[in-house]
């Protein structure tokens, strides 16, 4: 898996974990964009990606659909590791 190259922002609390989570489950971020607009979000990669790196803010839309795809609770997008 590709490393990050530029530091996280704060635009969101839940981008890290998401990527962490993500990783986790062995789900390349292009696949994951794809889960993401099969579910009806309107997302492309470099949205996606500034999401994660916390550069942007993300949607309760964004968050439902990264829930379901991870298979956890929003609530569990929260908790640092």
């Amino acid at each position: 898996m590709k490393i990050r190259k530029k530091d996280y922002g704060n635009a969101n609390m839940v981008g890290k974990q998401i990527e962490s989570i993500r990783k986790s489950h062995g789900i390349k971020q292009k696949d994951f964009v794809s889960k993401m607009q099969v579910l009806g979000v309107d997302i492309n990669p470099t949205s996606y990606s500034k999401l994660e790196g916390q550069l942007r803010i993300v949607t309760d839309k964004e968050l439902y659909a990264i829930s379901k795809i991870l298979g956890i609770t929003i609530d569990e997008l929260f908790n640092k590791e």
